[in-house]
């Protein structure tokens, strides 16, 4: 059926009198096409890479270049959440929200060319290990490591399952919580079983489907609607039927095309813009685990660089094919066009109930409804491949990383001998925890910001995520900051961000037309202000408690900031700690000379502790496990410790920065020619839409 078409509009308006599409034959055999493709995908990247060891499971093999780098940095970062949430925001207030993924433009370029360098020296894995080596002592780690799961629970994961749920439920009527199992039971399968190796490799697969079926989508709404000109028009008549007169409730805003708005009583304020938002996207795209350990994975210096520019170049097409889609979206479907009932633009909350079952606002199904109702057969079932693919590349991407903190900063903290073979089952059972918990968030993330999933998430980034950044660039990019000066910046910081994140969930922003009786501190400060506040306070209590504290040793600064980067190593970093591992071929016994002077350096360095190891191969080579088992122990990654242990390579030290750090000159020109083009069309679009 044609949506133009004219229907009467009813007294009440309803959800089932809008004519709704379901899927067909074709766009179901397009979606088993893109499971084959990405089992395919999944099962070549498990046989390709080595999945038992903490190095080949949490870093994959650090052998990556930068194509799979760049596209899993992007697809990381644009899942589900960002489809509905940019689409959702951009339906209900215009342009500005693009302002997060330009801003995210120039950070991943900061993550590369400045805190890189300083990660790949330092030879960490995660974040939280980074400042445990930077400033000593286990508190700031194992702080870190909780509030990075909390982080991760609140914005990321309860995000993306909600908003890849939303869009099943859109498309096959299916209740919200029946898809959310569905997706889960896709998602953790390969995230268990490969590794991040999987991960980014799936990442790449399903990069290119996003990109293909988000501009097929934007051009069929651009010849719908009839150009940008028509958009620009169009947009503020698309003003729902049923709302309260004499009101602004549902009225497109006047500065929908701008995205510098008015410094007071705007949603997004253009100072908070320019700094207030700045520093939870440094936290995001240059401390969060998530996006790091991509880069970490690179075979080079110059490969993550690489990654990190087609990341940036990337970042350039959400305001084409995410944020003008979904204001096409209102001008479609808010009844303005003679349809039955208001929809994407619905101001009443009795309406919205009944559209998409949240009384706060239905924007947030302004794409779902764009790809139902406006896409032919076969291009609905590629545009719902899109969907799951950018909710699948997310969650795998942010499942694999949280199971690297909690196992390597958390289960090592009150284990540290842990054997690799356990490092690697904690590390997958955890996937399966984290996923119950976030179920359990869902229903506050449904019914939070008005209806705007995007705002919600960036909203909660802003309370949360300026002291741990404020923290990391003291570290980084200050020789004087310490341990004292951190955590106390850290704990000040994050109290008085919780406060407010509660203070957000207690009063509720007033629905139109009601009146506005929340505190001063939430009712006036503007959460993007708020962030500027709550930086400025961690900077301040950082530097004064480290002038006021014993500055740190050497040890704590050599080779971890950005001025001691080419520090050479101390003498006795150059000598091994273990020897190498002796096999006797014809037993498959393993013997190691000398033991690990520490209990965390066959972790690290993916050896396994000496005595343990060569314990469990004498019990593993006395019976041969059935064929059953080793099925399973190939499926999750844990070949047999015989073969580990006949495998395990000798104890290198570690490598200089001249070695770690060099580049090639043709390649480090290439790169920074690249930068300042990159550079300048981030400007130029600012100037622009500005």
């Amino acid at each position: 059926m044609d949506i133009t078409s004219s229907t009467s509009a009813p007294t009440s308006p309803r959800p089932d009198t809008f004519p709704h599409k379901s899927l067909e034959a074709v766009d179901i055999v397009v979606l088993v096409l893109y499971f084959v493709f990405v089992l395919a995908v999944g099962i070549w990247s498990m046989w390709r890479t080595k999945r038992s060891t903490v190095t080949g499971y949490f870093l994959a093999g650090k052998s990556m270049v930068w194509w799979p780098i760049g596209a899993s940095l992007f697809s990381s970062n644009v899942g589900s959440g960002h489809f509905i949430g940019l689409a959702g925001s951009g339906a209900a207030s215009g342009i500005a929200v693009t302002a997060y993924e330009w801003n995210g433009l120039f950070c991943v370029l900061i993550l590369a060319w400045l805190f890189l360098p300083i990660y790949i020296v330092s030879g960490v894995t995660t974040m939280p290990e980074y400042l445990q080596k930077r400033f000593g002592g286990q508190r700031i780690p194992v702080f870190l490591a909780v509030l990075y799961l909390f982080i991760y629970i609140f914005t990321k994961i309860s995000v993306d399952i909600y908003a890849g749920a939303l869009f099943i439920q859109q498309a096959l009527r299916w209740d919200l919580y029946v898809a959310v199992i569905g997706l889960l039971a896709i998602t953790a399968i390969y995230t268990v079983a490969g590794g991040l190796a999987a991960v980014i490799y799936t990442d790449t697969l399903q990069t290119v489907i996003m990109l293909i079926g988000a501009l097929i989508l934007m051009a069929f709404s651009f010849v719908k609607v009839g150009g940008i000109e028509e958009l620009q028009k169009e947009y503020f008549k698309a003003i729902p039927k049923n709302r309260p007169e004499n009101s602004s409730c549902g009225l497109p805003r006047e500065d929908a095309f701008h995205l510098f708005r008015d410094p007071v009583t705007s949603d997004l304020p253009w100072p908070g813009v320019l700094v207030g938002m700045t520093i939870p996207s440094l936290w995001y795209w240059c401390t969060d685990q998530v996006i790091v350990q991509r880069s970490l994975a690179a075979k080079s210096l110059s490969h993550a660089k690489g990654g990190s520019l087609l990341a940036a170049y990337l970042k350039v097409l959400p305001l084409f094919i995410m944020v003008f889609p979904g204001m096409i979206s209102r001008i479609l479907f808010p009844g303005q066009h003679h349809f039955s009932t208001d929809l994407v633009a619905c101001a009443d909350p009795v309406t919205c109930n009944s559209i998409c079952s949240n009384p706060s606002g239905c924007s947030d199904i302004a794409y779902p409804k764009l790809v139902i109702e406006l896409l032919p057969t076969g291009l609905r079932g590629l545009m719902m491949s899109v969907m799951i693919a950018a909710l699948m590349s997310s969650l795998t991407s942010i499942f694999n990383s949280a199971s690297t903190i909690f196992t390597m900063d958390l289960w090592r903290y009150f284990r540290p001998r842990s054997t690799e073979w356990e490092l690697m089952i904690v590390g997958r059972v955890f996937v399966l925890v984290l996923v119950v918990v976030s179920i359990l968030w869902i229903p506050l993330v449904q019914a939070s910001q008005g209806g705007q999933l995007f705002i919600y998430i960036q909203s909660i980034s802003s309370y949360l995520q300026p002291p741990v950044a404020i923290v990391f660039i003291a570290g980084c990019f200050w020789k004087r900051a310490n341990e004292k000066g951190a955590f106390w910046g850290l704990v000040i910081g994050l109290a008085v961000g919780l406060i407010r994140m509660v203070l957000d969930f207690v009063y509720a922003p007033p629905k139109c037309n009601e009146p506005d009786e929340r505190p001063g501190v939430v009712k006036y400060v503007h959460y993007l202000y708020f962030s500027m506040l709550l930086g400025l306070l961690t900077l301040i209590i950082v530097v004064v408690v480290s002038l006021f504290t014993e500055p740190p040793t050497p040890k704590m600064v050599s080779r971890l900031t950005w001025f001691t980067r080419w520090d050479p190593l101390p003498r006795n970093a150059e000598e091994p700690v273990v020897e190498c591992v002796q096999t006797d071929n014809r037993n498959g016994l393993a013997e190691a000379k000398s033991m690990p002077t520490t209990a965390d350096v066959g972790v690290d360095r993916g050896v396994i502790t000496a005595n343990e190891d060569s314990s469990s191969n004498s019990d593993d080579s006395s019976r041969c496990p059935s064929k059953l088992k080793k099925v399973c122990f190939w499926i999750c990654g844990m070949e047999s410790r015989k073969t580990d242990a006949m495998e395990t390579p000798a104890t290198i030290p570690p490598p200089s920065p001249e070695d770690v750090l060099y580049e090639k000159p043709f390649a480090r020109h290439v790169l920074n020619i690249n930068l300042i083009v990159c550079l300048s069309a981030g400007v130029f679009l600012w100037a622009y839409f500005a």
